[in-house]
C-alpha cells in the first residue's frame, strides 16, 4: 500500500511524498504551546482558539493513524533577493506570484485521497493549510526535510521551495525515517532577516516578521518595522532564500507555480492605482486577494514611502485620499518619507478634516512634539 500510495502521488504530479505516523507523540504540541503562550502568534487569534485541536493530528481527528504527505517544488528560476534592489517595483513572495497553490494543490490531493480510499477501503481527510493541522512538523517526522532555524522546512533535494500537503488516514501505513538536521553552525537565515524575528534558533516571533506583518496583520503596521519593510508589499522570502541548500534546489516544473509576469515585477505606482475591482481583477487566482485591498494598498504605500523617489509623491497623495483609514495612515508615514517639506503643508490643510483618530494620529506622529 505505501509504494501504490506513492506512485499514484508522483503520477498526479507531486514531487515528494513521504508517510508518517499520525498518532504517535512529538515535540511539536510542546513548541505550539509555548509559542501560543509567548504571544508571539500577534493577530493570528485562530493558532489559541484552535490550539487544543492543532497539537496532535489526533485531537483533530481521533482515527488518524498515519499521514501522507506530499510536497510540490515552486523554486523560482532567479534568487528573490536581487529584486530588492529595485525599489521601485513591488516584491511579493515567490510562492504567491503564481496560481495559488491551495487550489492546485487540493485538487490533485483528493484524487490521491480518491484513488487510496478506494484501493484500499480505509478513511481519509485531506489538507492543505486549510485546517488545525501542522504540517511541517508532520512533513520533518515523514522525512521529506527538516525543520530549519528559521521553522520552516529545508530539503537536500528542494532547498526551501516547497510547497506541503497532508493526506490523514485511518489505515496503518508503514512510516518513512525522519530526516536528520542538516543546518550545522550555519545561521545565515538568522542574519539576514530584516526585523530580527528569531529570538534563537528554530524560533520565531511572527509579531516581528514581514510575512507576518504584511499578510496576517489587521491593522497600522508599527513603526519600527516600517523602513526594514524596503519593498515587500506581500510576504518576504529572505531567510528561505538565503539558505545555503538552495544550491540543490530546481526550478518548478509545475506551470501554475511559474510567476505571472505582472506579478514578478510590478510597479508601485501602478498598484497604488487600483480601486476594488482593479484589485480583484488583477490578483484573480493569487493568494494576494485574499489578502483585500486595504491591508494590500497600506503595504503598497509604505513600499513608496521606502522608494527613495520623490516623483512617486504623486502617487502617495493620490492614496492619502483613500476611502480606507489604513491606506490613508499609511500614505501620511510614505509622504513624510518621501517630502518632508511637501508633507509639512498637506499636514497644514488636511489634519484638522480628518475624521478617524488612527490617522489622526499617523499626521501628529510626524509633526514633532508642539503638533
Amino acid at each position: 500500500r505505501e509504494d501504490a500510495v506513492k506512485r499514484s502521488a508522483r503520477a498526479l504530479g507531486f514531487d515528494q511524498v513521504k508517510i508518517a505516523r499520525a498518532d504517535e507523540p512529538w515535540d511539536a504540541e510542546a513548541h505550539l504551546r509555548r509559542f501560543v503562550e509567548l504571544g508571539r502568534h500577534g493577530d493570528m487569534d485562530w493558532m489559541a482558539t484552535t490550539q487544543e485541536r492543532r497539537v496532535r493530528p489526533t485531537a483533530m481527528w481521533p482515527d488518524a493513524r498515519s499521514a501522507v504527505v506530499v510536497a510540490s517544488n515552486y523554486g523560482p528560476a532567479r534568487n528573490p533577493l536581487e529584486r530588492l534592489a529595485h525599489k521601485e517595483l513591488g516584491h511579493i513572495s515567490v510562492y504567491a506570484q503564481g496560481s495559488d497553490y491551495h487550489d492546485v494543490m487540493k485538487k490533485r490531493l483528493k484524487r490521491l485521497a480518491r484513488i487510496f480510499a478506494e484501493e484500499t477501503g480505509a478513511e481519509v481527510k485531506v489538507f492543505v493549510d486549510t485546517a488545525p493541522l501542522m504540517e511541517k512538523p508532520l512533513a520533518e517526522k515523514s522525512g521529506l526535510g527538516w525543520r530549519g532555524k528559521h521553522t520552516n522546512l529545508v530539503s537536500r533535494e528542494f532547498g526551501s521551495w516547497l510547497f506541503l500537503g497532508v493526506m490523514l488516514t485511518a489505515a496503518e501505513l508503514r512510516a518513512d525515517a525522519a530526516e536528520a538536521d542538516h543546518c550545522g553552525a550555519c545561521r545565515a537565515c538568522l542574519d539576514i532577516c530584516p526585523t530580527q524575528a528569531f529570538p534563537a534558533p528554530y524560533e520565531l516571533d511572527a509579531r516581528r516578521c514581514i510575512s507576518y506583518l504584511t499578510i496576517e496583520h489587521k491593522g497600522p503596521i508599527p513603526l519600527e518595522f516600517r523602513d526594514a519593510l524596503a519593498n515587500r508589499i506581500y510576504g518576504c522570502d529572505d531567510c528561505l532564500a538565503i539558505c545555503p541548500w538552495n544550491k540543490f534546489a530546481k526550478t518548478a516544473r509545475e506551470q501554475a507555480f511559474h510567476p505571472r509576469i505582472e506579478l514578478s515585477a510590478p510597479m508601485l505606482i501602478d498598484l497604488a492605482l487600483l480601486d476594488e475591482a482593479a484589485f480583484r481583477a488583477f490578483f484573480a487566482g493569487s493568494p494576494v486577494k485574499r489578502l483585500g485591498r486595504a491591508r494590500f494598498l497600506r503595504n503598497v504605500a509604505l513600499a513608496l514611502g521606502n522608494c527613495e523617489d520623490e516623483s512617486a509623491m504623486s502617487a502617495v497623495e493620490r492614496l492619502l485620499d483613500d476611502d480606507e483609514p489604513l491606506v490613508r495612515g499609511a500614505a501620511i508615514w510614505a509622504a513624510g518619507k518621501l517630502a518632508p517639506a511637501r508633507f509639512a503643508a498637506l499636514r497644514a490643510t488636511r489634519i484638522d478634516h480628518e475624521t478617524d483618530e488612527d490617522v489622526r494620529a499617523e499626521w501628529r506622529a510626524f509633526a514633532g512634539p508642539d503638533a
